[in-house]
């Protein structure tokens, strides 16, 4: 990844941040966003101390479910570095109820984040990466955008849309030279389980690295591999 320029959304997160050191050690040039200022600051600047002078990590706070915020997050990382060769979108979080205990709030805050936020991160980037002619949009989905799951309706629902708009998008895209994989891992061990009445075992959950190491993967594929998606599940929890 030696002068790529990364763009990671919600790389204040387990699976942004450990994405991001990753990359750093790797000589990408990152810019991250999160809605954390202060979170994301002291990121950068430890991502920064970790990198050479001219890889350093930029730190631009972004609420991605205000579209205008997004398209400035965009047009900033291409014209402080000049292009955009990745989005990490791993952006996220989860509210897990039975079907008659869900608000309308719980609904919208789905479909805000999930959904629409997803949405116009990819849409934005790919504006971007159109111009350039090459590009490719790691969409981070989870294993509820494939499979569903009691308790899941609102997270599934929009979940699920993630996956149908990146398909679409990636018929779409492939004439400009766009790529785009869509990962689909179980249970990660993460704080997306910190508010979650759920029982679970985070034990034999899926670590950060190995959730980490698949996305760099994806983007290290020789150019004419395009990895459509990644389905990583723990051994105690699969899904066919």
């Amino acid at each position: 990844m030696q002068d790529k320029v990364v763009v990671v959304v919600g790389a204040t997160g387990g699976i942004g941040s450990a994405v991001a050191q990753k990359l750093a050690n790797s000589g990408a040039s990152l810019v991250l966003a999160a809605r954390d200022s202060n979170r994301l600051d002291s990121l950068a600047s430890q991502l920064s101390t970790d990198s050479s002078e001219e890889h350093k990590a930029i730190a631009i706070p972004t609420n991605i479910i205000n579209p205008q915020e997004v398209e400035s997050l965009m047009e900033k990382a291409s014209s402080h570095l000049g292009k955009i060769d990745v989005l990490v979108n791993a952006a996220g979080s989860g509210i897990l109820k039975q079907w008659n205990k869900i608000e309308p709030s719980d609904l919208d805050a789905m479909l805000d984040l999930n959904l629409k936020g997803s949405f116009y991160t990819s849409q934005a980037a790919a504006n971007v990466m159109k111009g350039q002619k090459s590009g490719h949009i790691c969409n981070v989905i989870g294993i509820l955008g494939k499979h569903s799951m009691a308790m899941g309706s609102v997270y599934c629902a929009a979940k699920f849309g993630v996956a149908g708009f990146s398909k679409c998008m990636a018929d779409e895209l492939r004439r400009y030279g766009i790529k785009m994989t869509l990962f689909y891992f179980g249970g990660v061990n993460t704080s997306f389980w910190d508010n979650v009445s759920l029982k679970v075992d985070r034990g034999k959950m899926l670590s950060l690295e190995t959730a980490a190491d698949a996305i760099m993967f994806a983007m290290n594929a020789y150019p004419q591999a395009i990895l459509m998606e990644i389905n990583i599940q723990p051994e105690s929890h699969l899904f066919f």
